[in-house]
């Protein structure tokens, strides 16, 4: 596979970053990408959403008087406004001019979980999202604390009910087994006083805060430290652990590289991540120059986001509704805002059950017929006839010439190997005597593309 074609999809979600990375180099690229701005403006499907505690009070007080229908009416409202949100989304990633930002905050959003379905708060959601967006390639230590202090994550792992004398442990159990240190590094101990110095942070304004009647401020022993210690003090003990850098070398590698990366590999980037004081943008560099010139393809399964976007700009599908992107994503078990629990989209051979590898050939098909659909999922199974739009034009690029050069063209762009059966069954289908100028060439090269991207390859970055 062409590396700067390969790069291109890690670094974003298609091919369309290749001429980029190719005539500027790898490092040019990356410091275009970094330089990307931080939007903080508040897009205007939250417009009629309920921002602060006294709009949410006010709407908790409309639901005790309301009737069924109203309330109903209200609930389905809040629902399109959460559908919106994946929309604008997926919207950022189709329109990033560099995607990295985009693919940066994805991942931090399935490390830092915090779902729609449980905080119920659409600006609360969005706010979290933002600021994940605003540390993509900020300091890991200064995201945590600020995660930890959100609305929706005090909500999600319910630190709402963490208060003196009823404490309950879910936000410090996560704060150390998921989203910092992983499984081994701390004690049941570390757990329990952890949620004393978590008690009473609670629901703000902007920002979560801590309610003095509901405080434990009775002194603790956290990793070896005693003290009073509230959530930025917690922090800053676990990071001084020796372990600290590894969990989030591990999934950068994960996300990016490697779905198995080697334990070698997790320590020499972890131990560079602890230098430069768990800063992600040195990290990122570092990771993807070194690991640029080895040969890497095949090595990680495209999640449902880098499978369709790629295709949408391959097929070169424009004005595509992002309500179709969303429920593909759906379907495919990788639904934004909304993953199936706090340890988030499990990845690596999840997104290769024979579901969703059933689902991707039928997606294929639709985009290379130009026909793009609202498909809906029933009982495991895929409707075809939902809402299929009109057809689109579906152009593709291709270098004029023999069916080998334009099979090799193809292929050097989109799989990672092509075995001698492979190339065979590819010849079968665009002839040696094919003709590049005839009326229907394009289709005939549309048929070879279709091919291709059945190939279990295909599904390998």
């Amino acid at each position: 596979m062409n590396q700067s074609a390969l790069w291109s999809l890690r670094l974003g979600f298609s091919n369309k970053e290749n001429n980029k990375i190719t005539q500027k180099g790898l490092h040019s690229f990356l410091e275009d990408s970094f330089k990307v701005s931080f939007d903080k403006s508040i897009p205007d499907f939250l417009n009629d959403s309920p921002k602060t505690t006294v709009e949410l009070k006010e709407l908790r007080q409309m639901f005790k008087n309301a009737s069924a229908e109203d309330k109903k009416e209200a609930r389905q409202k809040e629902n399109q406004t959460a559908e919106a949100m994946k929309q604008w989304w997926v919207e950022r990633m189709i329109d990033a001019e560099y995607p990295l930002q985009e693919k940066m905050t994805l991942l931090l959003h399935n490390h830092f979980v915090s779902t729609y379905q449980k905080v119920k708060v659409n600006y609360w959601v969005f706010q979290h999202n933002q600021i994940l967006r605003k540390n993509a390639f900020g300091n890991y230590k200064t995201l945590t604390k600020e995660i930890l202090k959100t609305n929706a994550m005090v909500r999600y792992l319910d630190n709402t009910d963490n208060k003196k004398g009823k404490i309950n442990e879910n936000l410090s159990r996560e704060l150390l087994e998921l989203f910092t240190l992983g499984i081994g590094n701390y004690s049941e101990d570390d757990i329990k006083n952890g949620a004393k110095g978590l008690a009473g942070l609670n629901l703000g304004e902007e920002a979560a805060t801590y309610r003095k009647n509901f405080e434990d401020n009775s002194p603790i022993t956290y990793l070896g430290k005693t003290g009073v210690f509230k959530s930025d003090a917690l922090v800053d003990i676990i990071f001084e652990q020796k372990n600290i850098p590894y969990r989030m070398t591990r999934k950068i590698l994960e996300w990016f590289i490697y779905d198995n990366p080697k334990e070698e590999l997790v320590r020499y980037y972890g131990d560079y991540f602890r230098e430069v004081n768990f800063e992600f943008q040195p990290l990122l560099v570092k990771i993807f120059t070194e690991e640029f010139d080895k040969n890497t393809a095949g090595s990680k399964i495209k999640n449902p986001v880098e499978y369709s976007l790629q295709l949408l700009d391959e097929l070169q599908l424009k004005n595509v509704k992002s309500n179709t992107i969303v429920n593909f994503l759906k379907q495919q078990s990788m639904d934004l805002f909304n993953q199936p629990n706090v340890k988030g989209w499990e990845g690596g051979k999840s997104w290769l059950t024979t579901q969703i590898y059933l689902q991707r050939a039928i997606v294929a098909d639709s985009y290379c017929q130009g026909r793009i659909s609202n498909q809906q999922k029933r009982e495991g199974k895929m409707d075809r006839k939902t809402n299929l739009s009109k057809d689109r034009p579906t152009t593709l690029n291709w270098q004029k010439g023999t069916n080998k050069i334009i099979i090799k063209e193809l292929t050097d762009r989109l799989l990672f190997g092509v075995s001698p059966e492979s190339q065979k069954d590819f010849e079968t289908v665009l002839k040696y005597d094919f003709d590049p100028n005839a009326p229907n060439a394009n289709q005939a090269v549309l048929r070879l593309f279709n091919a291709i991207i059945k190939e279990p390859e295909f599904q390998l970055i």
